[in-house]
């Protein structure tokens, strides 16, 4: 007999706190794998596959709950300047979610697991350090045109949820919002943000309400920020919005472009995990330089509290 298919993304939502994985370029990074290129993590759904599985198979393994595909900087444009026409580009898209699935049936673990595909921002394409400013100078009915067809593709692809991440302002946030209509795939919306704004600087109360009147999108929150930042987040998101909150910061080292390397000290604590419940928080990870050891901690920490 096989086994029964895991609940629902939203009724295993409802049920209790998840825990997302964590950063996946350092995860591949340590593994030795060259990522100095525009397409990123997304270069090697091209060129070396099975490093995504190991990838996502490891933070399964470290007890994650939810894997998060590598299509964060994957697009058809960036594909395009790979010399990739647009079918090859959309079934490497998709792969991106077939292969956090074939992680998920590696794993073999004893609790349902889940898998979300990567919705960046446009800026994430363009590769320009954009997507931590936003403005880019287009409205959003431009960002709603260049989103829908990747999201077609990704929901296509049949992940658990979506997970639009790293928004930096409200205008992209709207547009992914109309992007996803009519989708039939459950969404969680996480911004980039800083003091309590997002990146381009609009009041998180006013981006996180956006989301309010959407009965597609699960949860709202905050990623690749400071732990102090995604404290301020959580407080923000439990004030203003009644959907559960999703959180997932970087280790809390700061990027220093001269020197190319990573700078001060590790934040990212399991300790935090109680603070971020009791406020509402139900997915709970980590982004940028977040790894295995970082997530069994957290994980250890969620289901000790269950």
């Amino acid at each position: 007999m096989s086994a029964a298919p895991p609940p629902g993304f939203a009724a295993a939502l409802a049920a209790g706190p998840l825990v997302l994985d964590g950063g996946l370029s350092n995860q591949l990074a340590d593994a030795g794998h060259d990522l100095s290129d525009a397409l990123w993590s997304a270069r090697l759904l091209a060129d070396r596959p099975e490093a995504l599985t190991a990838a996502h198979l490891g933070y399964f393994r470290a007890g994650a709950d939810v894997a998060i595909g590598a299509s964060y900087q994957a697009g058809f444009e960036g594909f395009a300047r790979r010399g990739l026409d647009r079918p090859e580009a959309a079934r490497l898209i998709g792969l991106s979610v077939g292969l956090a699935r074939e992680a998920a049936r590696l794993a073999r673990a004893d609790r349902p697991l889940y898998v979300a595909a990567s919705v960046g921002p446009y800026g994430a394409v363009l590769a320009d350090g954009s997507e931590y400013r936003g403005r880019y100078g287009l409205g959003v009915a431009a960002l709603e045109r260049f989103h829908r067809p990747r999201l077609e593709v990704l929901a296509a692809a049949g992940p658990d949820v979506l997970a639009i991440e790293t928004i930096p302002d409200t205008d992209e946030a709207e547009a992914l919002l109309r992007a996803i209509d009519g989708l039939g795939v459950p969404a969680w919306l996480s911004y980039s943000a800083a003091g309590g704004r997002t990146r381009a600087g609009q009041p998180l109360a006013e981006a996180f309400a956006l989301a309010a009147a959407s009965d597609a999108v699960l949860a709202v929150g905050v990623n690749c920020c400071s732990t102090e930042d995604a404290d301020r987040a959580v407080e923000i998101a439990a004030a203003t919005t009644a959907k559960p909150i999703v959180v997932y910061p970087n280790s809390g080292e700061r990027w220093d472009a001269a020197a190319r390397d990573w700078r001060g000290e590790p934040t990212f604590a399991p300790a935090r995990v109680a603070s971020w419940r009791s406020a509402g928080a139900r997915l709970i990870g980590g982004c940028c330089r977040v790894g295995e050891r970082e997530i069994a901690a957290l994980a250890a920490a969620v289901r000790a509290a269950d």
